[in-house]
């Protein structure tokens, strides 16, 4: 019974280390793990365009992009494993101190005659059997990290189903859109806040912030890709949970980093949508992505087969854009959708979509200062809310507003003048 005793005092302790390393390394897996899929989706990209590339000899440009994130890879992999082997140090301790103070109960309840030999050494082995609940790490890590894999698939079946309702929207609305009281929340935490925030139609509102401040966040809860747990999102003075599914999607059009294009042909790709799209128009909204110059160049232009389009990670993306400028009704959202454009590619598209009959109201999440400064407005959010609505040239004066794109010390203002006065939204932080 004292042996007992003895072994079931220490399981505790390995049970905590145990606990410790379980939950310290299901987050910093799901870290890894993420990074690990951006590196890998843009290697498949460049493959997949590896002869466009090499024509354009943009290889050293490629090579870059795809390996942006290897050292915050680096990084999580060093953490990961520092975690795994403190674990294993501590177990590594505990587990021989457990069979020690097992065995030295064992023998002096030996030496008293309370414990036969035979009974001493069913202890000892019993503590042994018992300890090696301390080497359990291994598995357990390669268990957190399968059920960290397995989260990241079940995420999207987890998404809640949208509710449409049985309106339309006025006709001819120059594309209104308001934000009022709108909050999600995410496991008990609020994740963004916004209200009071209206971005007149026809004009274009650049969405910035830090990582992780809630911009694609916005832009679907803005396009109603997700509903918010609070709050309203009005185009055109209409709830757009009150649209209908044809309604909603006629009027609202997304484009993204990595668009889904089908394996369609190159036309069919631009076409894809609820309303029917002419040849002209997928020409038009074609060169209006900066996409008709590759596009002809293709073996069969634009009827070549996707899966035998060698197009590069940009490329795929101005067909994307193509996609949503060809669909695009009175609100376009645009979330990171010209990342992998270069500059001069990017004010070609911005000018493009200025001259567009029918312009419509455009939200842009922007991660450079040149975006931010082409928008007639900039919505600026900082941890999940928004601190401030302005244009970019007044916010450019707040030094925590540069520090969003990285830039630091004074702004190219004239000398002595005073930071504008931000006017924020209503519900942002003071």
């Amino acid at each position: 019974m004292w042996v007992a005793a003895c072994v079931l005092a220490g399981l505790p302790a390995l049970a905590l280390v145990l606990r410790t390393f379980t939950r310290d390394t299901g987050a910093s897996v799901a870290a890894y793990q993420h990074t690990q899929a951006q590196i890998a989706s843009r290697l498949l990209e460049a493959l997949d365009g590896t002869a466009t590339i090499a024509a354009a000899g943009t290889g050293a440009r490629e090579r870059e992009r795809i390996l942006a994130p290897l050292t915050e890879l680096a990084t999580l992999g060093r953490r990961m494993w520092a975690l795994h082997g403190r674990a294993l140090g501590r177990s590594g301790v505990l587990v021989p101190l457990l069979i020690l103070a097992a065995t030295a109960v064992g023998g002096l309840r030996l030496a008293s005659g309370a414990l036969s030999v035979g009974g001493l050494l069913a202890a000892c082995r019993y503590a042994q059997l018992t300890a090696g609940v301390g080497s359990a790490a291994s598995l357990l890590g390669a268990v957190v990290r399968g059920r960290e894999a397995r989260s990241r698939t079940l995420a999207l079946e987890r998404m809640p189903a949208l509710a449409y309702g049985t309106r339309h929207l006025p006709p001819d609305g120059p594309g209104d859109l308001e934000l009022r009281g709108v909050r999600v929340v995410r496991d008990g935490r609020e994740v963004l806040r916004a209200d009071g925030v209206r971005i007149p139609g026809g004009t274009t509102a650049a969405v910035v912030g830090r990582s992780g401040a809630g911009k694609s966040l916005l832009a679907a809860v803005a396009g109603r890709l997700t509903d918010p747990d609070e709050g309203q999102v009005l185009l055109d003075g209409v709830r757009l949970d009150r649209l209908t599914r044809e309604a909603l999607r006629a009027e609202v059009a997304f484009a993204f980093e990595r668009p889904a294009l089908g394996e369609g042909t190159v036309a069919d790709a631009i076409a894809t949508g609820l309303r029917p799209v002419s040849r002209e128009q997928v020409r038009q909204a074609a060169r209006a992505a900066g996409a008709d110059g590759f596009v002809r160049r293709l073996p069969r232009g634009y009827d070549t087969p996707l899966p035998a389009a060698p197009l590069s990670g940009g490329e795929y993306q101005r067909l994307g854009l193509a996609r949503a400028f060809a669909h695009a009704g009175r609100l376009l959202i645009m979330d990171d959708a010209t990342s992998s454009l270069d500059t001069a590619t990017e004010h070609e598209v911005d000018r493009a979509l200025r001259r567009s009959p029918r312009p419509g109201t455009r939200v842009v999440v922007a991660h450079r200062p040149s975006v931010a400064g082409r928008a007639d407005l900039v919505i600026w959010l900082e941890g999940g809310r928004v601190r401030a609505v302005a244009s970019h040239r007044d916010l450019w004066n707040v030094a925590d507003y540069r520090a969003v794109f990285g830039v630091g010390g004074n702004a190219a203002s004239t000398p002595g003048e005073r930071p504008a006065q931000l006017p924020e939204a209503e519900g942002a932080r003071p």
